[in-house]
């Protein structure tokens, strides 16, 4: 595991303090990771079992604290917004800043100070980060670093994990307006270096499952398709959890079901597509994918601690035709990728990743098919999708440890 800062975000996270008068040096720097979700993408709202791990794509964030009782925070990816300034302990109206990165450190103070964290310290800081945009949970891994940087500063001890986890999801959903779920935060949180990350919603529990020993040499890989996802709380996102919650709520009397996660047993399946086929086809179809998703997780896990990574990334395939065809939450751009994918040998399994139509897709790919999939990527998804051809990327990732920490930056980098 790499416990180094690169030297190149080290020089542009330098640059940008001097820059901007923002004294971070001798401080300390907090990475957080991305993550890759390898089932149940969705399930989170749904209360299913959900199974990931960390990605070595990062937010940086190199801090020290000031004596000025202020917040001065500067982003090398929004260099167009200088610096975001604010008192400790204040806050803003969310509409004022909606379309600012800003948001999030004002959505974390607003959301520690509400639920009675006495956040006192102030400090400079400069982030960057490489995550793509869409699908790998930037806003999770930004949201989750400046909590714990916020608690740091005002020497206050770090919450236990779920804590930590429902106060970024509580940025999201009460400050920021996203209505997402908690499977971005846990998979980034709980990640570990080599292991996946197992959640149990009923218990509340979170496992940490190695692979085999003896395991095909993998990687996994994210294709950004170089498209703009709008925030979840404008996509069809929103719209899928609102029509699950709408099937929970028909189902709730006559079935006494809570979540679409209890629908676990082929008979009640039946049932339900019996009773709502005809009148809500749309509603069961989202069942459908969640029904299918809880019939293979065990063989997932199972695969998982076997090393068996061609099965898991057979499931992962199942997965994102179910995505595609059933909870029709994927896009054009994302499905592209998928079908270039799908034509090389030595991927084991593609589906679009995250909340849906734009972003990035996900790929199970075998080390020595990874020149082979760039190749046809740079080749094909430009004549396929002309629009967002400058921007498209892949990413090949190694499973990391989501959270890690650093000394600072010296002044003689």
């Amino acid at each position: 595991m790499d416990t180094k800062i690169p030297p190149d975000v080290a020089k542009m996270l330098a640059a940008a303090a001097t820059n901007h008068g923002l004294d971070v040096f001798d401080g300390r720097l907090r990475r957080s990771s991305s993550r890759f979700c390898l089932g149940v993408e969705h399930g989170d709202y749904n209360g299913t079992e959900l199974f990931g791990v960390g990605t070595d794509r990062f937010i940086w964030l190199a801090y020290k604290p000031n004596n000025l009782g202020r917040i001065r925070l500067h982003s090398v990816n929004f260099a167009q917004e200088g610096v975001i300034d604010f008192e400790v302990g204040s806050s803003s109206d969310p509409l004022q800043v909606a379309n600012s990165w800003s948001r999030f450190p004002l959505g974390v103070s607003h959301v520690l100070s509400k639920q009675g964290y006495r956040i006192t310290g102030g400090f400079d800081g400069v982030l960057y980060g490489n995550i793509p945009g869409g699908g790998m949970s930037r806003s999770a891994s930004l949201a989750l670093n400046l909590i714990l940087t916020f608690l740091e500063v005002s020497n206050l001890p770090e919450p236990d994990g779920m804590q930590v986890v429902d106060l970024a999801q509580a940025v999201e959903n009460d400050y920021i307006g996203s209505p997402c779920g908690k499977l971005d935060q846990i998979m980034i949180y709980f990640a570990r270096a080599g292991m996946g990350t197992h959640y149990r919603p009923a218990a509340g529990t979170v496992e940490h499952l190695p692979l085999a020993d003896e395991v095909e040499d993998f990687r996994l890989v994210s294709l950004d398709t170089g498209t703009d996802r709008p925030g979840l709380e404008k996509s069809t996102y929103k719209i899928r959890r609102t029509e699950c919650e709408q099937l929970v709520n028909l189902c709730q009397q006559p079935f006494g079901i809570h979540s679409l996660a209890d629908v676990k047993d082929a008979k009640l399946y039946e049932q339900i597509c019996t009773v709502f086929g005809k009148e809500h086809p749309n509603l069961i179809k989202r069942l459908k994918y969640i029904f299918e998703a809880q019939q293979r997780f065990d063989a997932l896990l199972s695969a998982w601690r076997a090393g068996d990574v061609r099965t898991v990334g057979n499931v992962f395939r199942q997965d994102g035709i179910g995505l595609r065809d059933d909870y029709e939450i994927s896009g054009p751009e994302l499905e592209t990728m998928c079908e270039l994918a799908r034509s090389v040998d030595g991927v084991l399994g593609e589906r679009m990743l995250g909340g849906g139509d734009k972003g990035a897709s996900g790929a199970i790919v075998l080390t020595q098919a990874i020149d082979e999939l760039q190749s046809v990527v740079v080749r094909e998804y430009p004549m396929r999708q002309p629009e967002p051809k400058e921007k498209f990327a892949m990413h090949v990732c190694n499973i990391v440890d989501g959270i890690t920490c650093f000394e600072g930056l010296s002044r003689q980098v």
